[in-house]
């Protein structure tokens, strides 16, 4: 049997300790000497309090001996820092060798953090400032105010903050908050009998008895610097020993992790370690990183990105070589499940400040909880191209609603939390198509940049093909007029013949020669070279004779030249939008000449029936709701001797709008306020033309740039009451034209007045770019057979 030896001051306070069933059972004593096993490690008193960290107050205990220890019987106890009115808290149960043991105490408010699953649970209200702990091996409640330490039954004490009037040793530990805890140094080991030494005032970190750390991180670890939080609560401090296994380089870093997790899946095991130039570490060593702690922000304070958690001004101490690299944290069905919906139902503003952090419901707190991480997804969905930027987005197998081509699409309530980016930092990205996976396991580094999470792979995925085809529409019958919607992406005369030639076929072959395309992103002769030309024929020109080329009828144009640097796009450009159109299935374009680019439309009461004063004209282009933006464009047109108007639109872009895994939640979508005012105006035209005849045939279309659900939409259609909008009238997982970082959504709209919806029309949006990696626009095509 083995004899444990109690180092007491005084020998009426030993008892022998006895061995029962490997179960240690201690005497009473007293804590004015080094307790050789049960320690208070922790006391935390902000608990629920603002800004606090976790939403309830805690003492944490830790078996710093060789053998379990029985709790049957003992007690925590509190007074405040001058009294002699105890409160105390019975406790059961033991305590192993090595690991902890969580009491959770009362709350001051629904501010922080749930705790780890206590052990214990008592309701008394700690001070978050000061105050005193006593630990008893019985539960006779303390009277004392001074000199508690030598106390019958007291195996453990802590005075904690200024002016407390007991405590170990020279003084007290530090003053505490609401943000700060009591720490034991040596990961809760070390007691020299001076609370003020063997303190600290640190970040809270509570563990309990399932605990996995045990005590492989004696310092500070990489779980207490990221915390459950967007900001480290060491942010700007230095730390010291930080122990981890280098999991990867960059040119400026490197990534490691503690080896040696927690069981608390909202703290991030990993992170980078920012050297300023090429990293004198490799790939499998066990480091120990001092330093400080740095939130980096990319791009600037002024940027709407989240930051990074980083140590700069590392000192760098390599303990071993040739480590196995911590095992990847699996996420997907068959380990960690992201939120299916929601991205941040919770902030209110800047999500950094925010003070709770659930990774379980909150898609921005799942990643952020595995940041700097290893993370593996096994055989993941792509769900976007790869872009130029070697971006390839995916989710996992089994996420959200997803296109009937293997995207993902947004929907009102879901933007799709699941979607990670891989990048190409450390490794090259393959092609990639929407609809393809990613074969077997895809294993990288969680990172973030440019208002996404990215996983920055360490080995090049392998693609497996979905096997997409771009689409191809039905070819119109003789009593169908088609008209079809199509954003060339700024086509520009000196773009290679290629593009013409391919935007070409896709009308001919894909579009099926649409009698009517309206046509948007037309830049003027001299693309993007800014030289005061903003005439376009050229560009016109170019792209009629690349489809007659291509075997597809002769079209004709029309459009207006806008005041140059006025229509808002690329510099120089001076994009418009405009009409094509084919004359030989009955088509015909109504001309009433003499509008400017600055001339306002109207609509005249021709005898009970409208028609337009200017065709083509302008909608109100000196309106502020189209400053630095395409103004629409009307015309009138006559098929088979009946009268229809067609409204060619490219209304304000999503450029400047918050993004949505950004640091403000909700994100703020600023371009919207001008998209509301676009559409008010088009919905009053409407509005015009019906009021002279309510049977008026309409149809208005282009790059709306805005879902069929958003606000945009309703107004411009007077929530369905002027205009219907055919996207919105497409199964969930057909709706989409564009596919923005992995989320297929509608820009692109067709909608119509009710006297076309009351026809047996058919509709369809024909997927030729959009989902593919070699893309001649971003934009899909639209077209509406329409029987009259």
């Amino acid at each position: 049997m083995r004899v444990i030896r109690l180092r007491l001051r005084t020998a009426a306070g030993a008892l022998a300790a006895i061995m029962t069933a490997g179960l240690l059972v201690l005497s009473p004593g007293t804590a004015d000497a080094a307790s050789p096993n049960i320690v208070i490690s922790q006391v935390y008193g902000g608990g629920g309090n603002s800004g606090a960290q976790y939403r309830n107050d805690y003492i944490e205990l830790y078996n710093r001996g060789t053998a379990t220890v029985s709790l049957a019987g003992w007690s925590v106890q509190y007074a405040s820092s001058t009294g002699s009115s105890w409160s105390k808290t019975n406790l059961s149960g033991s305590i192993d060798p090595g690991e902890y043991f969580l009491i959770q105490h009362g709350s001051g408010g629904n501010s922080g953090a749930a705790l780890p699953t206590p052990d214990a649970t008592g309701s008394v209200n700690l001070s978050a400032t000061k105050g005193k702990v006593a630990l008893k091996t019985d539960q006779t409640v303390l009277t004392c105010s001074t000199g508690c330490t030598t106390q019958s039954g007291v195996r453990d004490f802590l005075g904690y903050g200024s002016g407390t009037n007991s405590y170990e040793g020279a003084g007290p530990a530090p003053t505490l908050s609401n943000t700060t805890a009591a720490l034991r140094a040596g990961a809760g080991a070390t007691d020299t009998d001076d609370n003020a030494s063997d303190f600290t005032a640190a970040a809270p970190t509570p563990r309990n008895s399932s605990y996995g750390g045990g005590d492989g991180c004696s310092g500070t670890c990489i779980r207490t610097i990221q915390a459950a939080k967007h900001i480290s609560p060491l942010n700007g401090q230095s730390v010291s020993g930080v122990p981890g296994i280098v999991t990867a380089k960059s040119t400026t870093g490197f990534w490691f992790q503690d080896p040696n997790p927690d069981n608390d899946p909202a703290t991030s095991e990993g992170m980078f370690v920012y050297t300023g130039g090429a990293p004198q570490v490799n790939v499998g060593h066990s480091v120990t990183v001092s330093g400080t702690v740095s939130e980096y922000r990319r791009g600037g304070s002024s940027t709407d990105n989240l930051t990074i958690t980083e140590i700069v001004n590392p000192s760098i101490t390599t303990i071993s070589t040739g480590n196995p690299l911590p095992a990847p944290i699996v996420v997907g069905s068959d380990g960690r499940v992201p939120p299916s919906s929601v991205i941040d139902n919770l902030s209110t503003g800047d999500v950094e400040t925010r003070t709770s952090f659930d990774p379980t419901t909150q898609g921005i707190d799942f990643w952020e909880s595995l940041e700097g991480m290893r993370v593996r997804l096994d055989n993941p969905k792509v769900v976007g191209p790869r872009n130029t930027y070697g971006e390839i987005p995916i989710v996992p197998v089994g996420s959200g609603t997803m296109t009937t081509r293997g995207g993902i699409a947004i929907q009102s309530n879901d933007f799709n939390p699941e979607r990670v980016l891989v990048d190409d930092l450390l490794v090259a990205t393959p092609t990639a198509n929407v609809g393809d996976t990613l074969s077997g396991a895809v294993v990288g580094l969680l990172d973030y940049s440019f208002g996404n999470y990215k996983l920055q792979v360490t080995g090049t995925p392998t693609v497996s093909s979905g096997g997409i085809t771009p689409e191809t529409t039905a070819t119109p019958s003789a009593t169908e007029l088609a008209v079809a919607t199509f954003n060339v992406e700024n086509l520009a005369p000196g773009d290679p013949q290629s593009k013409f030639d391919t935007l070409a076929s896709q009308i001919k072959n894909n579009l099926k020669s649409p009698d009517l395309i309206a046509v948007e992103e037309v830049q003027d002769n001299s693309g993007t070279t800014d030289n005061g030309v903003v005439a376009a024929d050229q560009t016109w020109t170019k792209l009629i004779n690349a489809i007659t080329a291509a075997g597809g009828p002769t079209y004709q144009y029309r459009q207006i030249d806008p005041v140059d640097g006025q229509d808002g796009g690329a510099p120089g450009g001076n994009i418009r939008q405009g009409f094509l159109f084919r004359t030989d299935r009955g088509l015909s374009f109504v001309d009433r000449p003499a509008a400017g680019s600055t001339t306002a439309n109207s609509v005249i009461n021709n005898n009970g029936a409208p028609q337009l004063r200017y065709s083509p004209g302008r909608i109100d282009p000196a309106n502020s709701a189209f400053n630095a933006s395409r103004k629409p464009l009307a015309g009138e047109f006559t098929w088979n001797g009946q009268t229809f108007f067609a409204i060619a639109n490219h209304f304000n872009s999503k450029g400047g709008d918050d993004p949505l895994f950004g640091r403000w939640q909700p994100p703020v979508r600023s371009s919207e306020t001008q998209r509301h005012q676009q559409a008010a105006v088009v919905n009053g035209f409407v509005d015009q033309i019906l009021a002279v005849q309510a049977s008026a045939k309409v149809i208005v279309l282009g790059d709306i740039n805005d879902f069929e659900f958003s606000e945009t939409t309703n107004i411009l259609t007077g929530n369905g009451s002027i205009l219907t909008s055919l996207p919105a009238t497409l199964p969930a997982a057909e709706r989409y034209t564009y596919v923005y970082e992995g989320n297929s959504q509608v820009l692109d709209q067709i909608l119509l007045s009710s006297s076309l919806t009351g026809l047996p029309y058919a509709y369809d949006m024909v997927h030729v770019n959009s989902e593919f990696a070699a893309q001649v626009s971003d934009h899909d095509p639209q077209v509406v057979r329409l029987p009259f």
